[in-house]
């Protein structure tokens, strides 16, 4: 089955920078990945094959037509296209939704792409508290020269893991590659399957700590740090009108409180 399924409404992904938001802790990239949409208007595009992911669909924002897990949201003029994943990856799928997305990273002819993700933040050292957000560069690909070479310079420290991924383990030999990110669902192995096999289209991470919990700030603190990576003509974030129906579940019965 075809990946990819261009909408009627396609926009060209040469060029364009592909932003990936990984269904993690607090789902915090995906809350940005909303503001993103929202904020610069950008339009359903694409809409990906979700066999690897749990089956859920919902209303789309304008309550015309349905939505599905995985859809690429674009638009002409704009130089970023975003990825909404609203379902986790099936357990038995896992390696083969990385390898389809990464082939469609490989093949569309987008210059970059940069995945999105939460970390669990009562893992978060002493070091760890001078700043929420971190990045990951795979050194498979170089930045220079390319939309993300910005993170180089912005003042946005390497993430380190803050634990082990395996305490007991004296020698973690998995730990020298990709540090490992609790809370992080399949960052660190889509980077891991980046760094041994790597792809001509430069790729990074943005890590953020977070606990769950009404994510509505952290989302907008992620999604600044995308707008200052790519200079986005952004005055202020829009949330999505999904937002305010239900988006934390109702408000409380004002009657419980006497």
């Amino acid at each position: 089955m075809v990946f990819f399924n261009p909408t009627e409404r396609s926009v060209q992904l040469t060029g364009k920078t592909l932003i990936v938001p990984v269904v993690s802790t607090a789902n915090v990239s995906q809350l940005a990945a909303d503001l993103l949409i929202a904020s610069l208007s950008l339009e359903r595009i694409g809409i990906f094959d979700s066999a690897s992911l749990v089956p859920v669909v919902g209303s789309l924002e304008d309550g015309v037509g349905v939505s599905t897990p995985l859809e690429l949201y674009g638009k002409t003029g704009v130089d970023v296209v975003v990825v909404q994943q609203r379902s986790p990856t099936l357990k038995s799928q896992k390696q083969e939704f990385i390898q389809s997305l990464l082939e469609f990273i490989k093949t569309s002819g987008v210059a970059s792409a940069l995945f999105l993700s939460g970390v669990d933040l009562s893992n978060r050292t002493d070091s760890q508290m001078q700043t929420p957000t971190y990045q990951i560069r795979p050194t498979a690909t170089p930045l220079l020269s390319t939309p993300l070479a910005r993170l180089g310079e912005l003042p946005i420290p390497e993430y380190t893991s803050p634990v082990p991924q395996f305490p007991l383990q004296s020698n973690n030999e998995a730990e020298t590659d990709v540090p490992f990110i609790p809370g992080g669902s399949l960052t660190r192995r889509i980077l891991r399957t980046l760094s041994k096999s790597p792809s001509s289209v430069p790729t990074a991470a943005i890590l953020q700590f977070v606990l769950e919990g009404d994510n509505r700030a952290d989302a907008a603190l992620l999604a600044s740090v995308v707008v200052a990576v790519f200079g986005l003509s952004i005055a202020g974030f829009k949330e999505p009108r999904s937002w305010k129906q239900g988006l934390f579940g109702a408000p409380p019965d004002p009657t419980l409180y006497g």
